[in-house]
């Protein structure tokens, strides 16, 4: 037998507990896919020639997993609000997690509704900013409850309620979750204390993954800057507990037994005090295992816990696999445990035979910091290329700068929070020293994420061919490194004992001819994988401006946003300018534009003028017609001195205007003169225009849906902008009876968490004859001429 064979033998509870995670995630597949998992088990592990008994523990694994896993699913989806769906309700929430701002700039947060006997998990969406931000307060609330769109799915709530009104009642939930919630408001507030805002929020975010408070382009700054992670209770913040645990109670000259008791309740403490999110759960219960095989006597069998929290985290949600955060979660700690040891060692030492004599290349904690980085950084890029469409490539370097300031954050921040606890004043010297290594992720993350190439969009398969490849060389090396220390294991054991093998075998040094193929075929990948990265990263050809007598519409794919360009003789309009971030400077570059007649502001959300002030920064603007309606939401705000000082004329978008641009002739249909209703739906006062040139014509609403467009008046058009990213609109099919538009263009984000388009816009539109979507299609160019559309891609 085998030595992997031979382990896996002798492992019987490993094997159970990977089948028992098996039949969990198979519990959310089609009917039938347990059973077949659990036959695969016994093939495999007979194929592999290992004992009946083992492949029959697989088989009963498994199917009691996934029994498990229907049960938690039925319990999970049990609730009482399905009578209430599609109508107004009145009641009261408890936040379950934090508000935090959509795309759309509006709040939304998880909450349990309570209406009369019913309850549930809902997501709460509101039309303005969160009134109260702290986890287990209660808000009286009234609104429209939906089925559960994208979003609301994606944390596995019941329902989405539109809230019209969401008003603190100053109550909050009771029992441990309420003395939690007490500790962590405490906590909150003491690292929040006395420092600057962005570095309080930075502070509560990096301890406690409280991170709602961060302004936007912070966000976006860690992001790209492949420092996101920080922001996000992990297992790093549960590693670094441990060790703050350990030597605290070193420090009270607690036995070993005492402390590692101490570190367990400390790590159980700290999971539902940083959100419980299943990041955070994985790493706790592979922290509790850890400690539990200590505690125990017996080295902590790494493969063990990482199967025992799979098992865990899909106990408590089955449908917790489909999180991009699980997924990223357990491909990094995967990775790491197989490959970052190696290649530290490697980066380290020599490759020669181990020894006092070993020429040192890196200093260990560097080559430690470099090598989780490398292993991290490769294993969760696909996951979130495949995802979110865009790879860091400043994450290696960010992380490894980070390193040296994260533990002492977690040090000083935990410090502060226990502190807090007893007595405010306490914890505020130590918060203050907190914010020196805060300030300075900060200040990384900021100058990273602000590099021109620190996150690009590259396609998902070329990304996992690259890390693919690299994981690989990799596994080659942790293998050699393997092989390597049983060798020397071996060698050092032999000369303690005072044993030499009779027929001593020689190490193996390879040939140089063996050596230059290894170098040959390094290099062959090496270019292989340079080249199709030059390919993928090589910006598409710029396009030629219209032919004369062509109007051009070209609906930008900025992601979960709006963006559309006119062009016709000569003239260019920008209408919105896609959410922050989304690069619509250089997009308008590939479109052949170089400077804009015109910057459409249709209403004041996120999704629409988020990068309206880099648009105005690099692209030469004559006027902006200004929607935003007296809305100074932060996106709404960063346009003022971008616009101030590009020059350009500010003109508040009102019905009735006319503007020309070239050929483009432009007609603002809503909203109409006055101020807006105090409270009101900013999407219901978008600005609605209407483009004409060559004999075509296009309709625009922005986010104004059928409500409002049904009393303008509106003729046939040949092509429609679909209202609201597609969003469900009971008046969309008598509309389009009315426009009856040749071409429809739905702008939406791919796998946006709003479900958008919804099936129900999807069926209205069949009546339409070509419809398209950027988050399909990527972005759309439709011409005109004389009646005759031309429909196309430029992605």
């Amino acid at each position: 037998m085998t030595a992997w064979r031979q382990a896996v033998a002798q492992r019987p509870r490993h094997v159970a507990v990977w089948a028992v995670a098996g039949g969990l995630l198979a519990a959310t597949w089609p009917p039938g896919a347990t059973p077949a998992l659990a036959l695969a088990a016994v093939l495999l592990l007979r194929a592999s020639r290992l004992p009946r008994r083992l492949a029959l523990v697989a088989a009963a694994a498994v199917l009691a997993g996934g029994a498990l896993g229907q049960a938690r699913l039925e319990a999970l989806d049990r609730h009482g609000l399905g009578p209430l769906l599609e109508q107004r309700v009145a009641g009261h929430a408890t936040l379950l997690t934090q508000p935090r701002a959509d795309a759309a700039g509006r709040a939304r947060a998880l909450v349990g509704l309570r209406v009369g006997p019913a309850q549930g998990r809902v997501l709460l969406r509101l039309p303005g900013t969160a009134a109260e931000r702290r986890i287990g307060r209660e808000l009286a609330v009234a609104g429209r409850l939906r089925p559960p769109d994208r979003g609301a799915r994606a944390l596995r709530a019941h329902a989405t309620l539109l809230a019209e009104r969401a008003v603190p009642t100053g109550a909050r939930r009771g029992g441990l979750a309420g003395l939690v919630d007490g500790v962590r408001d405490r906590a909150a507030a003491a690292l929040a204390r006395g420092l600057p805002p962005v570095d309080g929020a930075l502070l509560q975010g990096m301890v406690l993954g409280q991170d709602a408070g961060l302004p936007q382009h912070v966000v976006d700054d860690l992001r790209a800057a492949g420092l996101a992670h920080l922001t996000a209770a992990s297992g790093q913040n549960v590693l670094l507990l441990a060790a703050l645990g350990l030597a605290a109670g070193a420090l009270l000259g607690l036995p070993v037994r005492p402390r590692l008791v101490l570190v367990l309740g400390l790590v159980a403490l700290y999971v539902p005090l940083a959100g419980a999110g299943p990041s955070i759960q994985r790493a706790g219960v592979m922290g509790a295992a850890g400690l539990a095989a200590t505690l125990a006597g017996r080295p902590a069998a790494r493969w063990y816990a990482v199967g025992l929290a799979a098992a865990v985290t899909l106990a408590l949600d089955p449908r917790a696999a489909g999180d991009p955060g699980w997924q990223m979660s357990f491909a990094a700690v995967v990775a790491l445990a197989a490959l970052a040891r190696p290649l530290a060692a490697r980066l380290q030492a020599d490759a020669g035979a181990p020894g006092p004599g070993r020429r040192v290349r890196v200093p260990r904690g560097v080559a430690e910091a470099l090598a989780v980085a490398v292993v991290a950084t490769l294993a969760t890029a696909p996951v979130a290329a495949a995802h979110f469409g865009r790879t860091s490539l400043a994450a290696v370097p960010a992380n490894v700068l980070a390193a040296p300031a994260v533990a002492p954050v977690m040090w000083l921040g935990t410090t502060a929070g226990a502190l807090a606890q007893a007595a405010p004043a306490l914890a505020a010297p130590v918060a203050a020293v907190a914010a020196v290594p805060v300030a300075y992720v900060r200040a990384l993350g900021g100058a990273a994420g602000g590099l021109g190439a620190a996150e690009v969009a590259v396609p998902p398969a070329l990304v996992v061919v690259t890390c693919a490849t690299a994981l690989g060389a990799l596994g080659l090396l942790a293998a050699a490194h393997r092989c390597r220390q049983r060798a020397a294991d071996a060698a050092r054991d032999a000369a303690r004992g005072g044993v030499v093998p009779d027929d001593p075998v020689p190490p193996r040094v390879p040939s140089a001819a063996a050596r230059r193929a290894r170098r040959a075929a390094g290099v062959a990948v090496a270019v292989a994988l340079a080249a199709a990265w030059a390919v993928a990263l090589r910006p598409p050809p710029r396009l030629a401006p219209p032919a004369p007598g062509v109007l051009r519409v070209t609906f930008l794919d900025v992601g979960q946003g709006d963006a559309t360009l006119l062009q016709a003789g000569g003239g260019a309009v920008l209408v919105d300018a896609g959410p922050p971030g989304a690069g619509v400077p250089g997009l308008l570059a590939r479109a052949g534009v170089r400077r804009l007649d015109a910057l459409v502001l249709s209403h004041d959300a996120a999704d629409h003028l988020g990068g309206a002030a880099e648009v105005l920064a690099r692209v030469p603007t004559t006027l902006v017609l200004d929607g935003r309606d007296g809305g100074r939401s932060p996106a709404a705000a960063a346009v003022d001195a971008p616009a101030r000082a590009a020059g350009a004329r500010l003109l508040a978008a009102r019905a009735g205007q006319q503007l020309r641009a070239g050929a483009l002739r432009l007609r603002v249909l809503w909203p109409p003169s006055g101020r807006p209703v105090a409270g009101a739906d900013p999407n219901d006062r978008a600005v609605v225009l209407e483009a004409g040139a060559a004999g075509t014509h296009a309709l625009l609403p922005a986010d104004a849906e059928s409500a409002v467009l049904a009393g303008l008046g509106l003729g046939p058009v040949d092509v429609l902008k679909v209202s609201h990213h597609g969003s469900r609109d009971d008046g969309l099919p008598a509309l389009l009876a009315r426009l009856a538009p040749r071409v429809a263009v739905v702008s939406a984000g791919r796998r946006n968490p709003y479900g958008h388009p919804a099936a129900e816009t999807l069926a209205g539109l069949r009546a339409v004859p070509r419809v398209l979507r950027t988050d399909r299609a990527g972005t759309v160019v439709v011409e005109g001429r004389g009646g005759r559309l031309h429909v196309g891609s430029a992605s």
